[in-house]
């Protein structure tokens, strides 16, 4: 039987999971270590657009989960980028020039052509289709060996996405083989569900129920984890532009990222590939945010937080406080 969990906010609904989980879920053993585990979850975030989990503690890194967002739209499986952003993805994915399973280069070039840019022209020339499906988990090179060994270290926990449109929303359902409720939850919630804004914006549609299925929902009794229950502000960023803009955006985004990469980047620099100075808010404060996190690794900590309060978005500012303050940076 299902396990079903429904709200208006990502954080509202990873709460109730988390709460459930700790007190119902079942011993199990996996190659990571003893886990809680439950089966067959449903979850619906109501609002995607609500899309942090904020009273996980500890939090999450804002400036990682943006910076892997701009890297997951730009189709790219390059690790050197976005471990700039998250130094212990290589523990978790493998330590390769390139992430064997990356969203990005899976749904926008794995298979040959852009799933994505398909998406969009299928959905706008029929509406009421059922037949748009995103393909992330390649089961020719995605199922195990036949001794049960994993392929790769890096192998897709999601499966696929599917997509409709009614009552002029766009609908997602999100499906996953496997999840991770601390380490890997509150970061798919926010992939998704920006993809999920960004496409509507494409087709000039409000955004729909965002509707999230993991078959083995889990928590590894290695990770400390509680709720911290202290609330933040709304998210009010709008990220739902024409496509042209959103393209032109997300890859200007990503080539500062690149530059911003650079061992050598002095402070001047780093200021001034934080302001993208366009006129969709939303992007800038993305940019300012992915910037001060590499301020604040190259201890230039005043500018880190000059850029932060730059940002007009005042969830973000909440976030990377949290986030600075369980790390222990000054």
């Amino acid at each position: 039987m299902a396990n079903a969990f429904c709200g208006l906010t990502a954080n509202d609904v990873w709460k109730d999971a988390f709460a459930y989980l700790k007190a119902k879920g079942k011993q199990s053993i996996s190659r990571e270590g003893d886990t809680q585990e439950i089966l067959h979850v449903l979850m619906t975030i109501e609002d995607p657009r609500q899309r942090w989990v904020y009273d996980r503690f500890p939090s999450m890194s804002i400036a990682f989960a943006l910076a892997e967002i701009i890297w997951i739209l730009n189709g790219t499986d390059e690790s050197e980028v976005i471990n700039e952003w998250n130094p212990l993805l290589s523990s978790y994915a493998g330590n390769g020039d390139r992430y064997y399973g990356a969203y990005g280069k899976r749904i926008r070039k794995h298979y040959g052509f852009d799933q994505l840019e398909r998406t969009y022209y299928a959905l706008q020339s029929v509406p009421e289709s059922r037949q748009v499906v995103i393909q992330i988990y390649d089961t020719e090179i995605d199922m195990p060996l036949d001794d049960g060994k994993p392929r790769s270290q890096d192998i897709p926990c999601n499966i696929c996405s599917m997509l409709k449109i009614r009552d002029e929303k766009l609908e997602w359902s999100q499906i996953m083989r496997s999840n991770d409720i601390f380490r890997g939850m509150p970061y798919n919630f926010i992939q998704f569900t920006t993809i999920q804004e960004i496409m509507a914006g494409w087709l000039g549609l409000d955004v729909g129920a965002y509707s999230h299925y993991c078959d083995s929902l889990h928590l590894y009794e290695k990770d400390y984890a509680r709720i911290s229950n202290n609330g933040l502000d709304a998210n009010n960023d709008i990220l739902g532009i024409n496509k042209l803009e959103t393209d032109q955006l997300i890859k200007e985004i990503y080539e500062r990222m690149k530059c911003l990469c650079n061992k050598k980047v002095d402070e001047k620099t780093i200021a001034k590939l934080a302001f993208l100075n366009s006129e969709h808010v939303a992007y800038n404060n993305m940019m300012l945010i992915i910037a001060a996190y590499i301020a604040q690794r190259r201890k230039f900590n005043v500018l880190a937080e000059e850029l932060v309060h730059k940002s007009t978005n005042v969830l973000y500012q909440g976030m990377w406080q949290r986030w600075k303050e369980d790390r222990g940076y000054s």
